[in-house]
């Protein structure tokens, strides 16, 4: 049998590498060699370890999709931990999982000031976005996490999966926000995303504004903005979410470390 040093293995940008029958104390041994700082992304589950290598464009494109929920959820007025990428690892269920990002929003009262996790305690975040077409192992990982909700892009095109009798089944509707047409908004911000870019000047176009101060819950009283600089209200909603976006001081504490 030939022994490989871990530091003899590369995993180029965008590519993935599977390692199989690999034991708890053998996993966390690894993750040691490997050091808080990596630039590689880790899965494991059951004995299969993945180690993945982002591209530069994955990390703008979940840090654009990530904005996209924040700006829901301030529009919305909902509470929430952000958790962003962090390690979700529980060894007697016998996985670890990275997500993009994710978020604790019916359980943040739960997680505030939280600096260490416990999950044998300690809630699963309630949505996870992923920016990439998920592999075996990282669905296996997030069902034993038990995460309720999981976006996964594969490009432009958001799929929104719920969890349902211990298994992820696709969804038209986001448990987050119900009401709001979720798959048709993002698809939109998406693409002029990609044309516009993430600037302060281009995101305004693509905030929320409430069309009436009764049942704002209601996607009627709601629309995506798209319309001509002049537009009075329009200007100052662009004022509004540029702020979030250009002076990250002024956004709602929760996402100062996010």
């Amino acid at each position: 049998m030939i022994t490989l040093q871990l530091r003899q293995l590369t995993v180029p940008p965008g590519q993935r590498l599977l390692i199989q029958d690999v034991n708890w104390s053998e996993f966390e041994a690894i993750l040691d060699e490997l050091g808080e700082k990596r630039a590689s992304r880790i899965v494991y589950s059951d004995g299969t370890l993945e180690i993945r290598m982002p591209l530069p464009k994955h990390e703008r494109e979940k840090s654009i999709r990530g904005d996209i929920v924040k700006i829901l959820l301030d529009e919305l007025d909902m509470d929430c931990e952000c958790f962003g990428s962090t390690t979700f690892k529980r060894q007697a269920m016998n996985y670890d999982i990275e997500p993009d990002e994710c978020f604790y929003i019916q359980n943040h009262q739960a997680m505030i000031g939280k600096d260490r996790l416990d999950l044998s305690i300690d809630p699963p975040p309630d949505l996870a976005i992923e920016v990439d077409v998920t592999s075996k192992t990282e669905i296996d990982a997030y069902t034993r996490l038990g995460i309720p909700e999981r976006w996964v892009y594969e490009g432009t095109e958001l799929k929104i999966y719920r969890l349902q009798a211990g298994a992820y089944q696709s969804s038209t509707t986001s448990p987050t926000f119900p009401k709001l047409p979720i798959l048709e908004w993002v698809s939109e911000v998406l693409e002029q995303s990609q044309e516009l870019g993430r600037s302060p000047a281009a995101w305004p176009k693509f905030s929320l504004t409430r069309l009436s101060s009764k049942n704002s819950l209601n996607p009627a009283n709601w629309r995506l903005i798209n319309a001509p600089s002049n537009d009075r209200t329009t200007r100052s909603t662009r004022r509004t979410t540029q702020s979030l976006f250009a002076n990250p001081s002024r956004r709602n504490d929760r996402w100062a470390n996010s």
